[in-house]
């Protein structure tokens, strides 16, 4: 049996916006974040003990991070080395150049020959003694257009086009991969892609270039008996069956909001030819929180604000307050005070929005027993709507000819309701 620790997308150096400075080390508190949650890693690595720790890309937001970023993931990753478990560092997008060609991030490790580290910048297979027995793994790095197409092979063709090209040609090339694996060493597909049924995350935002999507037919073939992925930020397993299981351990920290309900961490897997055991392992991660509030309506909209604040959990979280409020509400707001209720916060921003100044006249009901007219009803909504004077005639024309039947008014009234909504925006 083969124990395996399985993480991926630290994206160490993110977030820092995040973040304040900490006047005792100097560094980013978020960058703090993420070198404790990798140690964290670390630790049940070495204290469980794994074999064999996967990584599946992204270690940086770019190709080229800051020394002092650089350093902070490599002492942590130091600490394998010295604890004799061999590594895998695969290359994701945001490990490659622009122009994607090879990990520019990952690679010096490879470079300074560092003791059982293998860097998988491309599709190759890896044969790893553990001290547990030997295991067979498959990197897949990121995929660009250049990986297996040439120019103009692709010029000219969509991108779905493009898609089904990469696709044809990546088969026979894992093929060929396959066909070299000895059927009775545990094997294990390292890849840093988008699968076809992958629920996304913050991902969809921080992918660099155009990516690709793999069909899952692709990965769940029997010679696998796990396969280990990156890229996809929140954790998924997209094969229930498991056999194998085709496992996104996810990002092991926030990156942003649009992560603020996921859980993260990563996965211990036990590994068998044949046969794979995981457990998803969660990380005491900082909580982000969003206060999203509306006091447009409200008598004391200071009042209502400090509620909503209290209501939430914010001790040490990142937090968002974003509040709806009436210009002439804008006095009524203390900020001072709004700024002492979210002390208690690690890093916040405020955020008011001020909702429409037009007046929005309220009409009666249209339902039973009502009287009023639709046209009555139209003429209010149109004088009280300065910014609808220029096409109210217009608009008014068109309602007539609605009632009365005439077959293209609608036309007339669509054109006009998106003149309508040019002139609100």
């Amino acid at each position: 049996m083969i124990k395996i620790l399985h993480l991926s997308d630290i994206h160490m150096g993110s977030g820092f916006s995040h973040g304040r400075i900490n006047p005792s080390t100097g560094l980013n508190t978020r960058l703090e974040d993420f070198v404790n949650t990798l140690s964290t890693c670390i630790d049940r690595a070495i204290s469980e003990p794994v074999d064999l720790v996967l990584f599946g890309g992204d270690a940086f937001p770019d190709a080229t991070p800051p020394p002092y970023v650089q350093e902070a993931f490599a002492s942590q990753f130091r600490r394998l080395v010295d604890a004799d478990i061999p590594t895998v560092l695969l290359v994701g997008n945001h490990d490659q150049h622009s122009q994607g060609q090879g990990g520019a991030s990952l690679c010096i490790y490879r470079t300074l020959g560092v003791p059982g580290f293998v860097v998988g910048d491309a599709i190759a297979t890896h044969h790893i003694q553990t001290v547990n027995g030997s295991v067979q793994v498959i990197t897949l790095p990121w995929l660009t257009r250049s990986t297996l197409l040439t120019r103009p092979e692709t010029e000219g063709l969509a991108l779905a086009e493009v898609n089904e090209l990469l696709t044809q040609r990546l088969d026979p090339v894992l093929e060929a991969e396959i066909r070299r694996l000895d059927p009775e060493v545990p094997t294990v597909l390292l890849a840093h892609l988008m699968a076809d049924r992958a629920n996304l995350g913050a991902e969809r935002f921080l992918a660099v270039g155009k990516g690709f999507t793999i069909p899952l037919s692709m990965l769940t073939r029997p010679c696998f008996d796990y396969v280990a992925l990156g890229h996809v930020h929140r954790h998924q397993n997209l094969n229930p069956s498991n056999d194998p299981p085709v496992i996104y351990p996810g990002s092991i920290e926030r990156v942003d909001f649009s992560e603020e309900k996921e859980d993260k961490g990563y996965v211990l897997v036990e590994l068998e030819r044949g046969r794979a055991q995981w457990e998803f392992c969660p990380l005491p991660v900082r909580p982000f929180q969003t206060i999203e509030v509306d006091v447009s309506e409200a008598t004391d909209p200071q009042s209502a604000l400090i509620k909503a604040i209290g209501k939430k959990k914010i001790q040490d979280a990142v937090v968002r307050l974003i509040y709806k409020l009436r210009s002439e509400q804008l006095d009524l707001i203390d900020n001072t005070a709004i700024h002492q209720s979210l002390s208690d916060a690690h890093s916040y921003t405020i955020r008011p929005e001020l909702v429409s100044q037009l007046a929005r006249p309220r009409l009666p009901e249209l339902g039973v027993g009502s009287t009023i007219n639709p046209m009555d009803a139209l003429c209010t909504y149109l004088e009280n709507r300065q910014d609808l004077k220029d096409i109210s005639k217009e608009m008014m024309e068109a309602a007539h000819r609605l009632l009365a039947g005439e077959d293209d008014s609608w036309l007339d009234i669509a054109e006009l309701d998106y003149r309508s909504n040019l002139a609100e925006s």
